[in-house]
């Protein structure tokens, strides 16, 4: 009978991660339907997700330290350039790619948490990043119009996931003192007045007028922030570390589905094959990555 339990359960949080998946796998269309500019957008991501975030927040926030303060600050600059850099991706590249690229996290965590926090890496991090690097040379070489802008996009998408990996290494040591929402918050803060001053500064003053400028907005700050990362938090904390990555892997999938019916967007043969291959060794190298976490 338990064990019946189990795989309902298993079942169960299996759906509720692809519904977390699937509102993930919306960002690059709520990036590209919005009318502001690339940076502006995140921009007001971040500062939309804070109001909805302080009550559940607000009385962790007494126990923050001026030091952890200015760490989870630290980590709002780099994720405000991951925000930044993958927002200007989808202008140049499909948004299956960016959403893929993007995952590459864990090949700069892994070797930086070596050198950084001694934590070695397992035979299945250089399988991975071996399967992983043939995947991304398929994908480029596979693509049905292929112009230098396309692969400046790549490039974007590829760099938003070394920001990403920074800050997630700066507040790698406070996730075990303070709750997540308590970290995004903070560091929302940090990101925010990053985003904002570059947004002045090459984009100027944007402030979105009207239902038809706000609502991509808000659907990217519900979607991303608030519904596909806490449903997601909530998942992989219950799923086996292995059959949660095999889920979180169908991301770049159904943000191609997406894209295709929204925007028109196709793969070539050559690409969808490349981006099989990326899965298969981001597989390997996430297992272990999660497994830490």
């Amino acid at each position: 009978m338990d064990r019946v339990t189990d795989r309902t359960n298993d079942t169960k949080d299996v759906f509720v991660e692809l519904i977390a998946i699937a509102f993930l796998a919306t960002g690059g269309i709520f990036v590209k339907l919005s009318s502001l500019p690339p940076i502006s957008t995140g921009f007001y991501r971040i500062l939309f997700s804070l109001p909805i975030l302080l009550p559940f927040t607000y009385k962790q926030l007494k126990a923050l330290t001026k030091k952890d303060i200015l760490i989870l600050g630290a980590a709002g600059v780099f994720l405000a350039g991951d925000i930044a850099l993958w927002n200007l991706s989808f202008s140049y590249t499909s948004v299956a790619n960016a959403n893929l690229l993007t995952n590459l996290t864990p090949f700069t965590v892994i070797p930086a948490s070596y050198f950084l926090f001694k934590e070695r890496a397992s035979k299945f991090f250089l399988v991975g990043a071996s399967i992983t690097l043939i995947g991304v040379f398929i994908l480029l070489g596979g693509k049905l119009d292929p112009t230098p802008e396309s692969y400046v996009g790549d490039l974007l998408a590829f760099c938003a996931s070394i920001f990403y990996a920074g800050f997630l290494l700066i507040s790698y040591r406070l996730r075990d003192r303070y709750q997540s929402s308590v970290i995004m918050l903070v560091n929302g803060i940090g990101s925010g007045i990053t985003l904002g001053i570059v947004a002045l500064v090459t984009e100027g003053i944007q402030i979105p007028k009207g239902a038809a400028e706000i609502a991509p907005l808000l659907g990217l700050t519900l979607c991303l922030q608030v519904i596909g990362h806490n449903l997601l938090a909530h998942c992989q904390g219950k799923l086996n570390v292995n059959l949660s990555t095999i889920v979180c892997l169908c991301q770049p999938v159904i943000a191609s589905i997406y894209s295709f019916f929204i925007f028109s967007e196709h793969l070539s043969l050559k690409e969808i094959i490349g981006i099989i291959i990326v899965m298969l060794g981001v597989f390997f190298v996430k297992g272990q990555y999660q497994t830490k976490r």
